[in-house]
């Protein structure tokens, strides 16, 4: 799963529900997709956690490079 993009977890993600939203697969294939699903979400989340800290981090800085050179000038 390490190897997926967010964005192909997300894709299979929708797959899986739209399969489990028919109801018509036998119980052990639901059960098997749902666990599949679970792990796909927990990816998704970390991604996106993943990608907020970036984003957190890089505000940081950009913030303070603004204080310096509001400092400098």
């Amino acid at each position: 799963m390490e190897n997926l993009t967010y964005e192909e977890a997300m894709k299979r993600l929708e797959k899986i529900v739209e399969l489990l939203e028919e109801g018509s697969k036998p119980l052990e294939e639901t059960l098997k997709m749902f666990e599949e699903g679970t792990k796909l979400v927990n990816f998704c989340n970390k991604s996106l956690n993943e990608a907020e800290q970036k984003i957190i981090q890089l505000s940081s800085l950009e913030t303070e490079g603004s204080k310096d050179e509001t400092v400098s000038s």
